[in-house]
């Protein structure tokens, strides 16, 4: 070493090179190599006060003030504490909206279950026609499996005293002909 008084050494603590030409922090006046003179790159302490940025507060979006050399996050938290105007409503969401339509049943359900007579809507208790006592049903319901094919006593005869063969014969007649 022939010029030990010639140039600086870096001021990062990971580097510790010796520069014949240093650079200077402008914030925080500390000698830097060509690597670290950037106030990112040495994570520079006195940074936020060459920021112009206006710091935005997150819950109400207004810019809040700050005066030179505060910490823009110490600010933003206390506006957050003392000064914000949001005050967030917490609106519960109703699953349950359909109520039943069966007279005295309180029942509330996820799903719109609509009568397809008389277009009221139903729980799952009630909502086939003869649990809820449809009245405006255009014609009778078997109660065996809820549905709306109706049998004429005339047209099958008396299938109590057909014989099972027969019965069955004629039975499958009549279902050929609805289906």
């Amino acid at each position: 070493m022939e010029f030990p008084d010639l140039g600086k050494h870096c001021s990062e603590k990971t580097c510790k090179q010796l520069d014949f030409l240093p650079i200077k922090c402008d914030m925080c006046k500390q000698d830097f190599c060509k690597d670290h003179f950037t106030h990112a790159a040495h994570k520079c302490p006195c940074a936020f006060q060459k920021d112009v940025k206006v710091p935005v507060c997150p819950l109400c979006n207004i810019p809040i003030p700050i005066k030179k050399g505060q910490v823009p996050d110490v600010v933003v938290g206390d506006h957050m504490d003392r000064d914000c105007g949001y005050h967030p409503v917490k609106k519960k969401e109703k699953i349950f909206t359909y109520r039943c339509s069966k007279e005295g049943c309180k029942k509330k359900e996820m799903l719109q279950m609509v009568c397809a007579q008389c277009h009221g809507n139903f729980c799952i208790q009630h909502r086939h026609p003869l649990d809820h006592s449809c009245r405006h049903r255009s014609c009778p319901t078997i109660k065996a499996g809820c549905s709306s094919v109706t049998a004429s006593p005339k047209l099958l005869g008396d299938f109590h005293t057909l014989a099972p063969g027969r019965l069955a014969q004629r039975l499958g007649y009549w279902f050929t002909r609805l289906v």
